[in-house]
């Protein structure tokens, strides 16, 4: 990471916010799943990392959910469940391993609805990979385990640092407002009937309420 990438923080910001970025990630051990998710997401490193796992042969199946991103609707104008598997045939994976979810608008609905979809073609899964942006894995988790509490959940997501994920996103402000806004979900979800609850450690609290306190707050709930 340049200095100009890491300027607009201080180190303890930065450092609050590795602290949280590690606790997003579920640290799962990968192995073959039934059918494997794509979430839904601002950027291509979802379908991307969903071609390297299917060209392992760790699924056979690939659902792609998601309409167009509310906050960017430009960046995927023909809905992300679309464009993400426009890219993963061009990395290789084949039209006819990947099934589209075009309407979900949130996490609960990429579950919800991608579980109708494999209904509706007759599959039945009793593990299920979940691919997700990095500091989405522990959310999506919690989400998936609710909603569909009887499948086995592998999540994943690129293998990628902090500093890695900064300097592909462009804006170090903006990741750990995200980081932030995750955080938050998973504290109140459970309250709302939308996942299960997640052990949050005390120094994870801590720097929240710390980076809290300093303003990072663009991506929380009202």
């Amino acid at each position: 990471m340049t200095d100009s990438q890491k300027s607009a923080i201080t180190d303890g910001q930065w450092t609050d916010a590795t602290l949280i970025w590690d606790y997003h990630q579920m640290h799962h051990q990968l192995r073959p799943c039934d059918v494997a998710i794509g979430l839904g997401s601002h950027d291509l490193g979802v379908p991307a990392y969903a071609a390297e796992l299917y060209h392992a042969g760790l699924f056979s199946a690939l659902i792609f959910s998601g309409a167009k991103n509310p906050t960017h609707p430009e960046r995927f104008p023909r809905g992300e469940a679309v464009q993400f598997r426009e890219h993963a045939v061009d990395l290789g994976v084949p039209d006819s391993a990947i099934l589209l979810e075009p309407n979900a608008t949130n996490t609960g609905q990429n579950i919800s609805l991608s579980r109708q979809v494999l209904a509706d073609a007759g599959l039945e899964a009793a593990s299920v990979m979940l691919i997700a942006m990095p500091y989405m894995e522990r959310r999506a988790y919690a989400t998936c385990r609710k909603l569909w509490p009887e499948v086995d959940i592998v999540c994943a997501s690129a293998p990628m640092a902090f500093d890695d994920y900064v300097k592909v996103i462009g804006d170090d402000k903006l990741v750990i407002d995200m980081l932030m806004g995750d955080l938050q979900r998973v504290m109140e979800y459970p309250k709302l009937g939308f996942a299960i609850e997640q052990e949050v450690p005390g120094e994870v609290h801590a720097a929240y309420r710390r980076l809290l306190a300093e303003g990072f707050d663009s991506r929380l709930l009202a």
